[in-house]
């Protein structure tokens, strides 16, 4: 037989006094809190930097595109205006220019629908610890 088993069986503490217990489950109870809010802030954070990157792209995308598009759109105009009358094809490129704004902003608002910036895992954690506790007291 191994030593595991020849040894006998003991308690892992001693008994210990209603009044110990009771500290220790408050201590254990105020480490897992806080490591909960940090947990919590960690995520926020994590979500936060990604947004913020997000945004850095989209921002410097925006600008150079916006200058892109200008520059396209006018000379569409002005050769469209080889066609048919000026007025008419600056207005062709603005109805055309309106239709690609619609499918963007679709998309764009498609793509915010998909943000989370909801802590998850904490959430989950803290209903696991309140069921836990829970249980604990019945």
């Amino acid at each position: 037989m191994s030593d595991v088993e020849q040894r006998p069986t003991e308690p892992l503490q001693p008994e210990r006094s209603l009044p110990e217990l009771v500290s220790t489950m408050s201590n254990d109870l105020s480490v897992l809190f806080r490591k909960e809010v940090e947990l919590a802030k960690e995520e926020v954070r994590v979500e936060a930097a990604k947004a913020t990157n997000m945004a850095k792209l989209f921002g410097g995308a925006g600008g150079a595109a916006y200058f892109a598009v200008l520059m396209l759109l006018f000379a569409a105009a002005w050769g469209l205006s080889e066609i048919v009358p000026e007025g008419v094809a600056f207005l062709i490129v603005g109805v055309v220019l309106a239709i690609i704004a619609a499918v963007l902003a679709m998309r764009g608002r498609k793509q915010a629908q998909s943000f989370n910036p909801k802590p998850e895992q904490t959430i989950e954690t803290l209903q696991e610890d309140a069921q836990w506790l829970n249980e604990r007291r019945s």
